[in-house]
Formats: C-alpha cells, sequence, structure tokens
C-alpha cells in the first residue's frame, strides 16, 4: 500500500496515522466501502499495529469508518441523512458568521478576502481544480474569522472536514466552480457595504445550492 507516507520520528505515531487516513478519506483516495487492514497501514507506513489500532479506534468514534464482525474496518458510507445534516448546520452557522463579519469587520480585514478571489479566479483559468478546493476553503475560513467569535468559529471547525469532502464534489459539477467565486465576489460587495441580512441570505443560498447539487449526485450514485 504506497498511499501513505512513512511516520516522522517526532510526531504522536497515532495522531499521524489519524490525519493520513481521514485525510485519504476526504480526498477520495479511499473511498466509502474501502476496506482497510491495520496490518497493511502498519506496513506501509514502517510502524508497529499500536498506533494504527489507536488511530481506527478514534476513526471509529468519529464516524470516518466503521467495523463490521468478522470482516474488518472499512471506509463509512454516506446517507441522504448525513448530507442534509451537515448542509443544514452549516447554512446555519456559515450564514451566521457572514452576519458577524458585515457587523465586526475594519477595512483593513477586507483585503485578504479579495486577494482570495483573484487566486481563485486565476486558477479556474488555468483549469486547476485540485487548488479550487483549497482556495474555496481558505476563502471561507477567512470569512468565518472576521465573525470574531471563537466559539462560533470552533463550532464551524467541527463540522470542517465533512464540508471540505462535499465541496469537493460540488466544484467538480460544471459551472459550479464559477457560480461559487461569483457569490464570493457578491458576499465581499455585501460585507463592505455592512448589510447583514443580504449577506446572511446569500451564504445561506450559497450553502443550500451546494447541498442540492450533492444531492443530486448522491441519488445518481455518484457519492455512496
Amino acid at each position: 500500500m504506497d498511499l501513505f507516507k512513512e511516520a516522522p520520528e517526532r510526531k504522536s505515531l497515532g495522531q499521524f496515522v489519524y490525519e493520513e487516513l481521514k485525510g485519504a478519506i476526504i480526498n477520495g483516495k479511499l473511498p466509502p466501502g474501502q476496506r482497510i487492514a491495520e496490518s497493511r497501514v502498519a506496513q506501509a507506513m514502517k510502524i508497529s499495529r499500536t498506533p494504527v489500532r489507536e488511530a481506527f479506534h478514534k476513526l471509529e468514534r468519529e464516524g470516518w469508518i466503521e467495523h463490521l464482525p468478522n470482516s474488518g474496518f472499512f471506509v463509512a458510507g454516506l446517507s441522504r441523512e448525513d448530507v442534509e445534516d451537515t448542509f443544514g448546520i452549516r447554512a446555519a452557522l456559515e450564514s451566521y458568521a457572514a452576519r458577524l463579519a458585515a457587523l465586526r469587520h475594519t477595512a483593513d480585514d477586507l483585503a485578504s478576502l479579495e486577494t482570495k478571489i483573484q487566486e481563485y479566479q486565476e486558477h479556474m483559468e488555468k483549469g486547476d481544480i485540485e487548488a479550487l478546493f483549497r482556495i474555496n476553503t481558505e476563502f471561507h475560513d477567512l470569512l468565518y474569522t472576521l465573525s470574531r467569535s471563537p466559539k462560533l468559529i470552533k463550532m464551524i471547525n467541527d463540522v470542517r472536514d465533512q464540508i471540505y469532502r462535499y465541496r469537493r464534489v460540488i466544484l467538480r459539477v460544471k459551472g459550479m466552480a464559477r457560480r461559487s467565486n461569483e457569490d464570493h465576489k457578491a458576499m465581499l460587495k455585501y460585507i463592505r457595504k455592512r448589510n447583514a441580512e443580504k449577506v446572511e441570505a446569500l451564504v445561506k443560498e450559497h450553502v443550500l445550492r451546494g447541498q442540492e447539487v450533492v444531492l443530486r449526485q448522491f441519488d445518481k450514485g455518484n457519492i455512496t
């Protein structure tokens, strides 16, 4: 199994394995239903099975993998309910974060959002879809930061990995990458005007549009 790197010497091995496996699941390198064996992961990373077992248990607790008796561990599948719950939570939290950002930002705060919009545009024109996933996430992270609400940011970060997983689905659908950046431009415009109501509504619409895309892909069997 050459999917994973060798474990570094100066890091908790269990945490390293956990991060590597979760990253592979989020990025689709380990798709839903894929069987993963402790022995193969340990061999690939050239470590003992103890930290691998520790990572597996943590991933299982968080719902990333599941254990089937007499069969081993498998990457957990997704249900319609999973999609709807994640997007419902995201719509509520992110729209409120945008509202606070419109009310609490300073003029200097907006330059970073403008930079991300431009960076996204440049990579979109190059057709660099992998870069778009990263830049899109960075734009939203910057937007949350402008809320100046540590508690709210923590709540958003609790579902951040699931959001990223779905974002990879959304931006691959034709026209959605461009639509996403147009929405980001509009968000910035409303934040600059301190129009809390408009940006809150726009972010909720933006998120729920993404939900529709993901559910369509789910119904087509492209997400399992």
